[in-house]
């Protein structure tokens, strides 16, 4: 079932979802669940499932040579997102990316994903490699998340690569993009971030998902704006606990997003690990009853991969 029948559905009832990161290689999938299993109480119509991107190792091959090699380090998203799919009943979206991938490797992952019976997919550039300053796509890769939707897009229409077109077998993905409140880290302005929100919306994206914020204000005056532009489509926010001393540091860094000085306060105040937990617990739960109460499609929450202080908030708020 598409995210947007979902919310059709729910006649305006915002509704509960998270996101899960693979385990990396050589763990049990048993752990997967272990984490899934305490948020099935609040009927997830679907869960996320991200993509890695490839990574440099490096391989000692004696004599102080070292071989630079690619690989990923995580098990393959289509089959998590199917393994879900099969134990839960429910539906799961699987991030697409551009960083990695060739245009037809793309092609493959999204027939694979129509033949399992997935109907959603994120669409998403993905990051620049640790060691590369700025994103490089992959030779013949799509080299933007607008051009990675217009190619669902086109497959939904019966359109695949190299002239082909089978109408009869065609995709019906509903397609999902990324919004940034606080803007991307890469744009001059939010006025220009939401111009390139805006053509994806016009590629064919279905539905938007934010990325993390702190401050639910940023979240209302980012949905105006785009609503002001023509950006349509229901528009999803994003919510990330705080559950370290060092997300204060390593979050503003990585995505470029303000932290409220209220909760920055709280959390320096903390004398245990626990206690800065539940700071971050409680910070959620009311951006949640906020969010909530202005009838919002969905929460959503990033669980990355523990789900404990997600159930906690979601007990407060579902």
């Amino acid at each position: 079932m598409k995210v947007t029948d979902h919310i059709a559905a729910a006649k305006g009832e915002t509704l509960f979802s998270f996101e899960i990161v693979p385990p990396t290689k050589g763990t049990s999938i048993q752990e997967l669940y272990d984490n899934i299993d305490p948020l099935m109480e609040f009927k997830p119509p679907f869960i996320d499932v991200t993509t890695s991107r490839e990574e440099y190792i490096y391989v000692n091959k004696g004599n102080g040579l070292l071989e630079k090699k690619l690989t990923r380090m995580r098990p393959g998203t289509l089959g998590i997102c199917a393994s879900i799919k099969h134990k839960y009943n429910v539906d799961t979206v699987p991030h697409v990316l551009c960083g990695g991938f060739t245009k037809e490797e793309t092609e493959y992952l999204l027939v694979d994903c129509h033949y399992l019976g997935i109907d959603n997919v994120m669409a998403l550039r993905g990051d620049a490699m640790k060691d590369e300053q700025s994103f490089i796509p992959k030779e013949g890769g799509n080299h933007y998340a607008a051009d990675l939707v217009s190619q669902i897009h086109q497959l939904n229409q019966g359109n695949y690569l190299h002239g082909l077109k089978d109408i009869e077998h065609k995709s019906d993905f509903c397609i999902g993009v990324a919004g940034y409140p606080e803007k991307h880290l890469e744009s001059p302005s939010l006025t220009s971030d939401l111009k390139r929100l805006k053509e994806k919306v016009d590629a064919g994206a279905d539905y938007v998902v934010t990325q993390m914020f702190f401050d639910n204000s940023k979240f209302f005056e980012f949905v105006a704006k785009a609503r002001e532009i023509g950006i349509n489509v229901p528009i999803i926010p994003g919510i990330k606990p705080i559950a370290v001393h060092r997300h204060l540091q390593i979050l503003p860094q990585i995505f470029r997003i303000d932290l409220p000085e209220d909760l920055i306060n709280a959390v320096e105040q903390c004398k245990t690990a626990a206690d800065i937990r539940q700071v971050g617990v409680e910070w959620a739960i009311q951006q949640s009853l906020e969010l909530k109460a202005a009838g919002v499609p969905f929460l959503h929450y990033y669980s990355m991969g523990k789900s404990e202080n997600i159930r906690q908030i979601a007990s407060k708020v579902f």
